[in-house]
């Protein structure tokens, strides 16, 4: 079943080819058409982003270094520069900021736009998403791709379609035809472990996906399950959302050997707090709860958490209950190969009143 024609959205979803591996082979031309790997190449060392001369060995975001460079022995490490990297975002946004105040961002390198009524009152999104690949190139020398489509859903898988470098619209036409032929395990929102689940169910396809009834998905994947009966149809009601607020924001540290004594352990948390607390006050964001994990050498993994009525009123404060939380889970049964803190409950700033605003100046 299609939307009415009436309904029909203009959505672009935007994603950033290779971007953190891109922006390192721009600067250094010296990396320019070799594999290379964004993070560390210690033992521990995971891969943040990998050029696509690397994926070419198999090579992907979130595989551990040394696997990597066992793929490839010519793989290039190099450390991420995210100050870098949010510097060359922001130009990216400000250029679709010519387009439409309708911008929801999903990380550094992809957005959501929906410029069904756009500030150049340009008719074919198409048209749109070409220039707007256009003057990122000129701006920053990288390239982008991109997918159009009548909602959310669609315009991210289509943004997949013709990567590196290239864009493909699904039309409402094409909507509903096109999901059906795709394997659940592509979907955007389906992880390994739902589409383990899925596969299980006897649900391989889109198509799979739509012969089974709304109240067997409720009861197989709870609130989910909505969510996945109207994609399996080509529909996806959610919005683009400018002013999406993050619920959490986390920040964690592998280590080249296990901590066994409290204050090395303390004295980790320093810089995972800082690194948070300086995102949350760059973007007026407060917060009422703080989180450590600790994950042991078995990768066994506990957390421990703290919320109060107020949001916290300093960098030092969140130290101290971090710092308090790990003493709870000290003697440590095993060394700790990890360690992350995590601030949720966030709010922007003001909402708390005018007093909390001087704290992020």
């Amino acid at each position: 079943m299609e939307e009415p024609l009436a309904a029909v959205r203009k959505i672009i979803h935007v994603d950033m080819d290779a971007f953190y591996a891109s922006v390192e082979q721009r600067d250094n031309p010296e990396l320019r058409g070799k594999p290379v790997a964004v993070g560390g190449a210690a033992a521990r060392g995971v891969v943040a982003a990998a050029s696509y001369e690397a994926r070419k060995f198999g090579i992907h975001s979130a595989m551990p270094s040394v696997t990597a460079a066992r793929k490839c022995p010519e793989l290039i490490f190099v450390k991420p520069r995210f100050e870098v990297y949010k510097s060359v975002s922001q130009q990216i946004r400000e250029i679709f900021a010519e387009y439409t105040p309708l911008i929801e961002p999903l990380s550094l390198d992809e957005a959501y736009l929906d410029v069904t009524e756009n500030l150049k009152n340009m008719p074919v999104a198409t048209e749109i998403a070409l220039e707007i690949r256009r003057k990122i190139k000129e701006a920053t020398g990288l390239n982008a791709s991109a997918g159009i489509s009548y909602n959310k859903f669609l315009a991210k898988m289509a943004s997949d379609l013709n990567k590196p470098n290239g864009q493909a619209v699904i039309t409402p036409r094409m909507g509903p035809a096109f999901v059906e032929q795709l394997p659940v395990k592509k979907f955007h929102g389906v992880g390994p472990a739902t589409a383990e689940k899925m596969h299980r169910l006897g649900i391989q396809t889109g198509a799979d996906l739509k012969a089974k009834s709304l109240a067997f998905l409720a009861q197989h994947f709870g609130k989910s399950g909505p969510y996945f009966y109207g994609i399996a149809r080509g529909i996806d009601h959610r919005q683009v959302k400018p002013d999406r607020v993050r619920k959490s924001i986390g920040s964690e540290d592998t280590f080249i050997e296990d901590i066994h004594a409290l204050e090395p352990a303390k004295q980790e948390l320093a810089p995972l707090v800082s690194k948070i607390w300086g995102y949350c006050g760059a973007r007026n964001l407060s917060a009422k709860t703080v989180t450590v994990k600790v994950k042991y050498s078995d990768f066994q993994q506990m957390t421990r958490s703290r919320t109060q009525s107020l949001s916290f009123a300093s960098e030092a404060e969140v130290l101290e209950i971090a710092e308090a939380l790990l003493e709870t889970v000290y003697p440590f049964r095993r060394g700790v190969r990890l360690l992350g803190v995590t601030l949720s409950n966030l709010s922007e700033a003001a909402e708390q009143g005018t007093s909390q605003l001087p704290l992020f100046r």
